[in-house]
């Protein structure tokens, strides 16, 4: 690795995703307002994530249902000819 490029101020982190709950622990460089207190007692910065490997569809094997009779009916009647 290359001297100097890297950051040297890792610390502990809480990560929730969003989506389903789920939280783990680990280190980041990551700035962070809020703060989760963690099953050990100790006050940990929280991060929030969209998605990650515990509702990611590659990784849980699941895919998701995507609503595409919605979606269509949805642009029919917006763009459907006024008679």
């Amino acid at each position: 690795m290359k001297k100097g490029i890297h950051p040297e101020t890792y610390r502990v982190v809480v990560f929730k995703d969003m989506s389903n709950g789920e939280t783990f622990l680990s280190r980041s460089t990551a700035a962070s307002k809020e703060t989760l207190q963690w099953e050990d007692g100790n006050e940990y910065p929280l991060i929030k994530l969209e998605i990650s490997n515990t509702s990611h569809p590659f990784f849980t094997g699941k895919n998701m249902l995507v609503d595409t009779a919605g979606r269509i009916d949805k642009y029919k009647k917006k763009y459907a000819k006024k008679a």
